[in-house]
């Protein structure tokens, strides 16, 4: 997008346009090339704007960054299913597609978030942003609470626990291939019979 069309934006819907602008900017680069070598004058070279036009908009890099993330892990769930509600299906038909949903999630979003290791600051304001509730992560530990809450789990079912099981596994599924140099296919399935076994030893610690 050339500098003129960026003035465009940012004359005829104001400021929070050409923020918006700058944030798909940077979340396609993201989806592209991943966070490795991501530096402010690529993102404005890319968006059609002085390097010093970011800082009108965001206190510094890591606030850019943080909400392009955010808007890269909402357009990756945009492709899942939805996720299921307390209450309707089976626990494990749930717990299989919160587990799918999560390991589908994470091989896209993990490799993206590697070359941001070195900077913690992104990801705690990432993690600031989004809160705890609108994560997979907080929508499963809400998910068996509230399966516990309705019974269907057992009273004294340790659901955190067993939702840090089902997040570390997703995470291991994904880091092993990354530490260990290969390339994590975001394209292959889940294999079912990896669902199944975590859902299977999930259910043997909470299920009624």
């Amino acid at each position: 997008m050339s500098p003129r069309r960026a003035a465009v934006l940012r004359d005829g819907g104001g400021e929070r346009s050409l923020r918006e602008h700058l944030i798909a900017t940077a979340e396609r680069m993201i989806s592209e090339r991943g966070t490795i070598g991501l530096t402010v004058r690529g993102i404005a070279r890319e968006a059609g704007v002085a390097d010093g036009v970011l800082y009108n908009h965001f206190a510094d890099k890591e606030e850019l960054l943080a909400h392009a993330l955010r808007a890269r892990v909402r357009a990756v769930e945009r492709g899942l299913p939805a996720l299921p509600e307390p209450g309707s299906d089976t626990i494990e038909a749930n717990l299989r597609a919160y587990v799918t949903h999560g390991m589908a999630l994470h091989r896209t979003i993990l490799p993206a978030m590697a070359g941001l290791l070195a900077q913690p600051e992104t990801l705690t304001r990432f993690a600031d942003l989004v809160g705890s509730g609108e994560t997979w992560r907080g929508r499963l530990i809400g998910y068996l609470r509230a399966e516990r809450d309705l019974g269907r789990l057992a009273p004294d079912a340790q659901v955190d626990a067993a939702a840090r099981m089902i997040v570390g596994v997703c995470h291991e599924a994904v880091l092993s291939l990354l530490f260990g140099g290969g390339l994590v296919p975001e394209a292959m399935p889940v294999e079912p019979a990896e669902v199944d076994a975590l859902v299977a030893a999930v259910l043997a610690g909470i299920g009624r």
